[in-house]
């Protein structure tokens, strides 16, 4: 079969491509700059980008199955052409689809997949174990990770998970009609994630606590607005139980255990050690 990965130069597409690849599948890559890509050989890189629908009728010509995702990859806008997307699938044949959620409303797009007659995956994964390379650079030069929240947890799931869910969704029955909340194996707090980078890496990490307000300020000199803001706190300060209940879907979709953040860690040492 032949499979498009959209966002393929992504933390999820990425590593989908060389999982489908391995698994002796063709492959195509749907990317905005083919010439950057820097994808994995073998894959069919094609040039496009799911908001502009005039550029998908190429990547979706003789396709079997396709993996979205529900934004826009510049901004992380929800797509606003999803009825277009899906009638171009449609008419060249897609007949399986998963989709990597990026919010908790139902888009346009996913309307427009369950008006189809589409066999659909989604795929609604908590926060990603990438987003600890925030702290790379302060690990890297000063063995510090400054971070507030210090009781927060979260059940962070490696991106090569995700990708794994959804290649076995993509490639095998009975997934038609689900949608798989997907988490690591472990809810850990900034601290425990800071005792498990040091204890990886063989080095001291210290862990400094920011206070809210100080938080609040980088947020803000990042450019971010009071509507962000106020969601960034309720997320860390009353998160829903969702971001931080372990659920054993990885290993009951895929048939392995979910990676931990030890493996994440390992795997992007270099990032952390310079």
């Amino acid at each position: 079969m032949t499979i498009l990965v959209a966002g393929a130069t992504g933390t999820v597409g990425r590593p989908l491509l060389q999982q489908l690849l391995a698994a002796g599948h063709r492959v195509r890559a749907l990317t905005r700059d083919p010439a950057k890509a820097a994808l994995p050989a073998g894959a069919e890189v094609v040039a496009g980008n799911l908001a502009d629908t005039g550029s998908l009728a190429a990547a979706f010509a003789g396709v079997d199955a396709a993996h979205l995702i529900g934004f826009d990859g510049a901004d992380f806008s929800p797509l606003a052409n999803g009825e277009q997307i899906v009638d171009l699938a449609t008419t060249a044949g897609v007949r399986r689809v998963t989709l990597l959620k990026g919010e908790q409303e139902k888009t346009a797009l996913e309307v427009a997949i369950e008006a189809s007659d589409l066999a659909w995956t989604y795929l609604a994964p908590v926060e990603f174990m990438s987003n600890a390379l925030e702290w790379a650079e302060s690990v890297r030069t000063e063995g510090v990770v400054r971070e507030g929240f210090a009781g927060a947890r979260s059940a962070m799931i490696h991106e090569a998970d995700i990708a794994a869910v959804a290649a076995t969704a993509l490639t095998t029955d009975g997934h038609a009609g689900k949608e798989y909340w997907l988490t690591g194996p472990q809810a850990l707090t900034p601290p425990e994630k800071v005792r498990i980078m040091a204890d990886v890496l063989g080095r001291e990490v210290r862990y400094v606590e920011l206070t809210q307000d100080e938080i609040v300020a980088q947020w803000s000199d990042a450019g971010y607005g009071p509507d962000d803001i106020a969601f960034f706190l309720r997320m860390r300060t009353n998160p829903p139980a969702a971001g931080y209940t372990v659920l054993p879907t990885v290993e009951q979709v895929t048939g392995r255990p979910a990676r931990t953040f030890a493996q994440w860690v390992r795997e992007n040492a270099a990032a952390f050690t310079g």
